[in-house]
C-alpha cells in the first residue's frame, strides 16, 4: 500500500510534502504538519473555509464531485475563488491521490 504524499504550496512558491496515512484528509495531514497557510478553524466541519486550496487542474477530476454544501462554503473564501478550489478538509487521501499538488492561497481570513 502507498502511503499518499501531498504537496502544498505557498503562495510564494515554498514547496512542503506531507506524508499522511490513508484516509486522512489534506487539511488534517497540513495542521499536523504545520503547513503555515491552511488554517483549518472550524477543524474540518466544513464551516469556515480557511483551508481553501486551488487543486492542481490536471488531478482536479480524480477527486470526488463536490458536495452542495462544499461549493456554497467556496463561495465564502477570503482568497478568490477559482474553477479549482476545493476545501482541503473534504480532500480525503488515498494512495491514488499520492502525488497531488495542492496551492494554497495568499490569505484565508
Amino acid at each position: 500500500m502507498t502511503v499518499p504524499t501531498v504537496e502544498f504550496v505557498s503562495d510564494g512558491g515554498t514547496v512542503t510534502a506531507v506524508t499522511a496515512a490513508p484516509g486522512t484528509t489534506a487539511m488534517r495531514a497540513a495542521t499536523g504538519a504545520g503547513v503555515q497557510g491552511i488554517v483549518g478553524e472550524c477543524g474540518g466541519q466544513m464551516m469556515c473555509s480557511t483551508c481553501h486550496v486551488y487543486v492542481q487542474p490536471d488531478r482536479l477530476e480524480e477527486l470526488p464531485e463536490m458536495e452542495p454544501d462544499e461549493d456554497e462554503m467556496l463561495d465564502l473564501t477570503a482568497a478568490p475563488r477559482r474553477p479549482e478550489s476545493r476545501l482541503s478538509c473534504q480532500i480525503v487521501l488515498d494512495e491514488q491521490l499520492d502525488g497531488l499538488r495542492l496551492t494554497m492561497p495568499s490569505h484565508q481570513v
